[in-house]
């Protein structure tokens, strides 16, 4: 059996009834861009271990990021396996495969200055939409769990946020809608606590609130992602601050957090993220004005 048409099963009938369909389509999109177009005519049998491996560090000598060529190899990996388990094949080599190695992003995050000109800002326009973007300074949310809440997700008096979906774009029939999915992962789905001080804020974007959703928009689905994150972006350049992504903002958070001597675990749990070990490993390195303070007041002692 020919590997592309393996693969037309293996997303049909194993990947597209379980799993997100956002997770479906990306599987699509590199079956149908890289591993059809150079895999898809060899017979299942005749995938070796070393036309795997040739195929990964073309992927990576072309150009793709690391995580893209890890996403690249679980879709060998979890197909060709199945494959061997429903008997379409009686061998497979993809536990050969070496992956590349990972390296970790800079996390970029707005200084405490570029922050305090954001927020200035939003307050001075009054804007209750703008007001989004402060509530993810102070709570870490990512762009689509801010989009995908309804005031039915806060309690006001407990000061709590159920995170529990997140959102994307999508234009069905040439009319927008907003598809609510799960959140990225199990752990992202959480409770996450806000500061007192965000309780004015909110109770002035829940005024005339029309379409349930905190973040109100033109349409009845509440702001639309791509337009919030262009809002954001001509924020910047208004206020003459470096372009960096609406996610800078979870990064910002994150950042404060830890200099203000949040515990990794709290901040962790807040974010959602799996174990406090991806948190420290993370942010750590990313608290450079707070280590600059510390590095001065350290400097002190020879005046």
């Amino acid at each position: 059996m020919k590997f592309k048409d393996w693969l037309s099963e293996w997303l049909e009938y194993y990947v597209k009834p379980r799993a997100k369909y956002r997770t479906y389509t990306n599987y699509k999109h590199q079956i149908d861009k890289h591993i059809a177009v150079k895999l898809g005519d060899y017979e299942i049998e005749d995938l070796s271990a070393l036309e795997l491996q040739k195929f990964v560090v073309n992927l990576s000598e072309a150009g793709l990021s690391t995580n893209t060529v890890n996403g690249i190899i679980n879709i060998l990996k979890n197909s060709l396996h199945l494959a061997v388990s429903v008997g379409k094949a009686t061998k497979q080599f993809s536990d050969l495969i070496q992956r590349p190695k990972v390296r970790e992003k800079p996390v970029e995050s707005f200084r405490k200055q570029e922050q305090k000109q954001i927020e200035t800002y939003i307050k001075e326009k009054n804007i209750p939409k703008l007001y989004g973007i402060i509530l993810c300074l102070y709570t870490g949310l990512r762009i689509g769990e801010l989009l995908s809440l309804k005031w039915s997700d806060i309690d006001l008096q407990k000061r709590i946020i159920n995170i529990s979906k997140t959102c994307r774009d999508s234009w069905i029939n040439k009319e927008y809608v907003k598809v609510i999915d799960t959140t990225k992962t199990e752990t992202s789905e959480r409770i996450v606590v806000f500061p007192k001080q965000l309780l004015p804020i909110l109770k002035v974007m829940k005024q005339n609130n029309k379409s349930g959703y905190v973040v109100d928009g033109n349409t009845k689905y509440g702001a639309e992602v791509r337009s919030y994150q262009r809002t954001f972006e001509r924020i910047l350049k208004k206020l003459g601050i470096e372009h960096k992504g609406f996610h800078s903002l979870r990064h910002t958070f994150a950042t404060r957090a830890l200099e203000c001597g949040m515990d990794v675990k709290t901040l962790s749990v807040t974010l959602g993220h799996k174990n406090p070990t991806i948190t420290l490993k993370r942010y750590a390195h990313s608290m450079i004005e707070h280590r600059a303070d510390m590095m001065n007041k350290i400097g002190k002692l020879l005046d």
